[in-house]
């Protein structure tokens, strides 16, 4: 199935799923002015705060949309130089926080090998509006399984890839993120890779998204989390300055 992008999907997602966050920003905004005219503050600090307030909102749109709308991501371009193999014998896993843009996309790639996608959602530990909203309007890929990011039901030593696209910073525990990827190193084969995608809390994200890159993880974290799961080695190519591609391995 070819899944087509409209133009500016990947912001006008950002503007659906955190639209709480633009609302209560344009609203402080509003009383920031209101408050310049009843107090009579000077014009320079309406202008620094105004700018700052301004540039939280408008600058994570440009950003998002410079990388999902214009860098090509979803071509999955990136993908050809890791030059996996395609044949009836793979077994390859995506794994998804409760938002599929990327299943219908892994398998025109791989159209021979066997992919099953999986989804850790759990509404008890995932409770950020923007998850739920963007949970509503995803298209789920047939035969999609709800699992617990603790358990994932595949025998050992059976998966040869597995792909965690801007999915796996939605685990917010640091021990459950280990128990997670412990989980996807016992399923690996002695060969498998896994293929994580991720913005990382770093000062190109600072710059791109401020107080809101606290919602990624820095790369010392992934590192540590990925050494406590017993994975050897690592390795990070960067897909435009604000986002990581990196390729583990058992």
């Amino acid at each position: 199935m070819e899944i087509k992008r409209r133009k500016f999907q990947g912001v006008l997602n950002i503007l659906s799923f955190n639209r709480h966050f633009y609302v209560f920003g344009l609203a402080a905004l509003a009383i920031i002015i209101i408050s310049f005219w009843v107090f009579n503050w000077s014009n320079l600090l309406l202008w620094i705060i105004a700018s700052a307030f301004s540039y939280g909102l408008i600058m994570p749109l440009i950003i998002s949309a410079y990388v999902y709308d214009f860098s090509r991501y979803y071509n999955f371009n990136w993908l050809k130089e890791f030059k996996f193999t395609d044949s009836k014998e793979i077994q390859i896993l995506n794994i998804n926080a409760g938002f599929d843009e990327t299943s219908f996309i892994i398998k025109n790639h791989f159209p021979k090998s066997d992919l099953k996608v999986f989804d850790f959602y759990d509404s008890k530990k995932h409770t950020e509006p923007a998850i739920i909203r963007a949970r509503k309007v995803s298209l789920a890929y047939p035969c999609t399984k709800q699992i617990n990011s603790g358990t994932i039901p595949l025998e050992d030593n059976s998966v040869d890839l597995i792909f965690l696209l801007s999915t796996a910073h939605e685990i917010r525990s640091h021990n459950e993120k280990i128990q997670f990827l412990k989980e996807c190193h016992r399923i690996c084969k002695p060969n498998a890779n896994i293929i994580m995608v991720e913005h990382l809390r770093d000062f190109p994200n600072f710059i791109a998204f401020s107080v809101g890159f606290t919602h990624f993880f820095s790369k010392k974290t992934w590192r540590h989390a990925f050494k406590k799961a017993s994975f050897k080695k690592l390795s990070e190519q960067k897909f435009t300055p604000f986002m990581s591609i990196f390729n583990i391995r058992p």
